[in-house]
């Protein structure tokens, strides 16, 4: 396993608890170290708990989908290319299950480093803050990005992935390259198969945005 440095676990934990913590983000600071960590990391396997679940139905439904093809068809050649593609598509989601369940073999490492390490959780807790105290100039940045689609119909993991990324490059002094290719890191990690592609490609138009002059 590839030793991770202590800003990739701060992110990791950032993202899994983002949209599971129920307090105030302003009052993280009042939360002993190890009670914040234990916080963050109930939170992350909530968040995962959750992802797993949806992918796994969207897999069933997939297959369900398929079979009921296959048994309504005629063996006509478009309903049997249709099938298939739901079946690979059902693949495709479990996969990504299985993907997402690989990362709690590595909880026990994360809540260790948590715990021994003060940048872990303190960067963790910067990022939740600037996320939250700054949603919607965040989301603002990342909609006008989006070509044809809302944030609001973003995947939950990758709304916070990039809601992170445009959070560490304007408000946590992150150079630009770097805050993109941790996201895309994370988007491997928790995502489908080819969103990094996506991520990767909103976020360089943030900072090209960024570039842009604004009229006096």
């Amino acid at each position: 396993m590839q030793e991770r440095k202590p800003r990739q676990i701060s992110r990791e934990l950032a993202l899994l608890s983002l949209s599971q913590l129920p307090i105030n983000p302003k009052k993280l600071d009042k939360i002993p170290p190890e009670q914040l960590v234990s916080k963050l990391v109930l939170a992350a396997v909530r968040t995962l708990r959750s992802e797993v679940q949806d992918t796994l139905d969207n897999a069933a439904g997939e297959l369900q989908r398929s079979n009921d093809r296959l048994l309504s068809s005629q063996t006509r050649a478009s309903d049997l290319n249709t099938a298939r593609t739901m079946l690979k598509e059902a693949v495709v989601y479990t996969q990504t299950a299985i993907n997402k369940l690989a990362a709690t073999i590595e909880f026990p490492e994360l809540i260790q480093l948590a715990n021994q390490d003060k940048e872990v959780r303190e960067y963790a807790k910067e990022i939740i803050i600037a996320v939250s105290e700054n949603r919607n100039t965040i989301d603002e940045e990342i909609s006008t990005a989006l070509v044809d689609w809302q944030v609001t119909r973003l995947a939950h993991i990758d709304r916070d992935i990039l809601r992170i990324a445009v959070a560490e490059m304007k408000y946590l002094q992150v150079p630009d390259s770097i805050a993109i290719n941790e996201a895309v890191e994370l988007t491997k990690r928790y995502s489908e198969e080819e969103s990094h592609r996506f991520i990767n490609g909103v976020l360089r138009r943030v900072t090209e945005q960024k570039k842009v002059p604004t009229s006096p």
